[in-house]
């Protein structure tokens, strides 16, 4: 799959709904995609959710973004431990004294000298790193307060063992943050499966905690999920990408209504593409017609089949032909999970010529907007470059850095 950017410019205007939706409608007109658009993925924003809908797009919530409120409203029953890390991280980082201490330390530990890891507030899976980091270091961490006599309060074995518990619970969120965050490969087919299984996996540790805030964090997360993903499956966007993915087909659905409701929304579409692609045959084969009756008198015994057989197309059913293809399509063996999709629709695609023309407009979609925002990381790095770099040379550098691949 490819990623490519379309603008990246300096917006001094309000960011208002109806200031966003022009901007955006003024690209896609640029680019002649205004009619082509088959989904927008953005954060939860209010003023970019309306200027879709403004525009009439069919619009996503960022898979990434909706994980990353729910963690980070969880995390806040863990506040009082997680502010004594950040504070022990801060203090690494304030004193070269002790970093070059813990550093001296983990040599003769025989640990990797590992740097802590700060969080940045509006990205959960930072703080799950700054946990993470310091539980990898958490030897040379206790050593190294102790030694210097360090002006932090210093973490208890209990809260130590709550770090390491939150830990576990959380690492499934991180790789789904991750997985889905990609964008050279399909993504939004797999949110299904993923947020099925977070929620699976989430509810298997409320048997197992015990601790009294790691419990919280799992009820949290537990109720969060339950209240955003539980009618995932009627997500016309999700349902459809999700069956059009030769990986998981219907392994994802729960719902026989929603599993239902999804087919016969692939099976419309299919029959729709049908119809006009019909069209487009009957007209040739009238052109074929004339051309044959243009031809010498002996060819004309062949008239009496050609009349039966331009009947017989113009009595075919478009939604018979797409009922026989989906169903033909669901009969196959599920692909390898780890393979590509695209690949299978590469070479069994010519088999279903009608569901290749729906698969096409929602494998392309994805699951989070995270590939776009990196493309303001790219624009930092070059500014801090060339900081008198005007917004235009800019705008053309960036367009370039992301496109050159």
């Amino acid at each position: 799959m490819v990623s490519c950017l379309l603008d990246c410019f300096e917006f001094s205007a309000r960011h208002t709904s109806e200031n966003l939706a022009e901007e955006l409608l003024k690209v896609a007109k640029e680019w002649g995609v205004e009619n082509k658009v088959v989904c927008c993925v953005s954060d939860n924003a209010a003023n970019i959710t309306k200027a879709i809908q403004i525009l009439k797009w069919t619009h996503h919530p960022c898979l990434a973004h909706t994980i990353n409120l729910f963690v980070r409203g969880a995390l806040k029953v863990m506040k009082p431990t997680v502010d004594k890390v950040k504070a022990i991280v801060e203090f690494f980082h304030r004193s070269t004294t002790a970093t070059e201490k813990i550093k001296s330390t983990q040599r003769q530990m025989g640990m990797p000298e590992l740097k802590l890891k700060q969080d940045c507030v509006t990205r959960w899976n930072s703080t799950f790193y700054m946990l993470k980091r310091i539980l990898e270091s958490k030897d040379a961490v206790i050593s190294t307060l102790a030694v210097i006599n360090a002006p932090v309060n210093h973490l208890s074995q209990e809260e130590w063992d709550v770090l390491q518990e939150a830990c576990t619970i959380l690492e499934p969120f991180e790789q789904v943050t991750v997985e889905i965050s990609a964008d050279s490969y399909v993504t939004a087919s797999k949110m299904l499966i993923l947020c099925k299984g977070l929620q699976r996996v989430t509810a298997e540790h409320q048997t197992r905690v015990t601790t009294g805030s790691v419990k919280e964090l799992v009820d949290t997360l537990c109720r969060s999920m339950e209240r955003t993903f539980h009618r995932m499956e009627y997500n016309t966007v999700l349902s459809e990408t999700t069956i059009l993915d030769p990986r998981f087909k219907k392994l994802a659905f729960s719902d026989n209504r929603a599993e239902d409701e999804a087919l016969q929304r692939i099976t419309t579409g299919a029959a729709r593409t049908n119809q006009s692609t019909g069209l487009q045959g009957d007209q040739e084969g009238e052109e074929a017609e004339e051309q044959e009756q243009e031809e010498p008198q002996a060819y004309t015994v062949w008239r009496f089949f050609e009349e039966r057989a331009t009947g017989d197309t113009t009595r075919r059913n478009p939604s018979a032909d797409a009922i026989l293809e989906v169903r033909s399509y669901l009969e196959q063996p599920l692909f390898q999970r780890s393979a590509d999709p695209l690949s299978w629709w590469e070479t069994k695609g010519l088999g279903y010529p009608h569901l290749t023309h729906v698969m096409a407009r929602r494998l392309c979609i994805v699951a989070a907007s995270v590939p776009s925002e990196r493309i303001f990381s790219k624009a930092g790095q070059i500014i801090g470059r060339r900081n008198k770099i005007s917004p235009s040379k800019l705008r053309h550098l960036v367009f370039l850095n992301a496109n050159l691949h």
